[in-house]
């Protein structure tokens, strides 16, 4: 759990800095350009960071169905070896996938317009700026986003479905509640971030709406990379003991 913790905490870290930094330059600067190579590079950074985060709660889900609906067999299951082998493959699908989205997309001219109505470099009011026939890189989007995104979300309700099952087989009421009540936080975020990302990737292009859309990729590039830690880790016992156990060695 820990080790699947610390990778979707370096992937926040990079998901949120790859568009943060550049917001936090155009509210405070006059200048509120990208050149052509730094727009390519954050929406490279921005695709696979978020591809990568798809797969990898996905994962995640899976680790805790197996912890709770197959406890005595965690051990073998989910070993140091499969654990690395499912974080490794997150990392590269999403990282690959990137390449292939970010290509199709800055292969095509662009003559229309240089502004792009976005506080960062997103694939869909990019491809708006495009003069060609944008039909076949919009393909490619939404194979990219059934794929991967898609596919991740249904592995994680099926693997909350199973959950719901062994945990409404707790006798203890108390019990009950305690893990309803950290599973629903979970299972809140992962709403919240699948959902604006497959509501951005999977409309036609002709229902984008510039301010609209601002406030949703604002959701799952910013608020959401902050909701993880407080989701994840202050409701943990274990690192909420640790940080307790810190501050009075500082204070006292």
């Amino acid at each position: 759990m820990y080790f699947f913790l610390s990778n979707l905490s370096v992937i926040d870290i990079g998901f949120s800095s790859s568009v943060v930094p550049k917001i936090l330059a155009n509210t405070l600067s006059v200048d509120k350009s990208i050149s052509f190579l730094g727009c390519a590079t954050q929406l490279f950074f921005h695709l696979a960071l978020g591809g990568t985060e798809c797969l990898l709660l996905a994962v995640m889900s899976y680790d805790r169905y197996i912890a709770i609906c197959k406890p005595l067999q965690y051990s073998s299951v989910m070993n140091n070896q499969f654990c690395l082998i499912l974080a490794v493959g997150c990392w590269v699908t999403g990282f690959g996938n990137a390449v292939i989205l970010t290509f199709f997309t800055f292969k095509l001219s662009f003559c229309r317009s240089n502004h792009v109505e976005h506080f960062f470099c997103e694939m869909p009011p990019i491809l708006q700026l495009s003069c060609e026939d944008i039909s076949f890189s919009e393909i490619v989007k939404y194979i990219s986003v059934v794929l991967i995104a898609v596919g991740s979300f249904l592995l994680i309700l099926l693997s909350y479905m199973c959950i719901t099952l062994a945990i409404l087989q707790i006798r203890t009421t108390n019990q009950r509640l305690k893990t309803f009540s950290t599973c629903g936080s979970h299972l809140a975020v992962v709403l919240v971030f699948y959902g604006t990302v497959l509501f951005m990737h999977l409309r036609p292009p002709y229902s984008y709406f510039p301010r609209q859309d601002r406030v949703l990729a604002m959701l799952y590039t910013v608020v959401i990379p902050m909701l993880n830690p407080i989701i994840y880790s202050i409701r943990n016992k274990d690192i909420k003991h640790s940080v307790q156990k810190m501050i009075k060695v500082h204070l006292f």
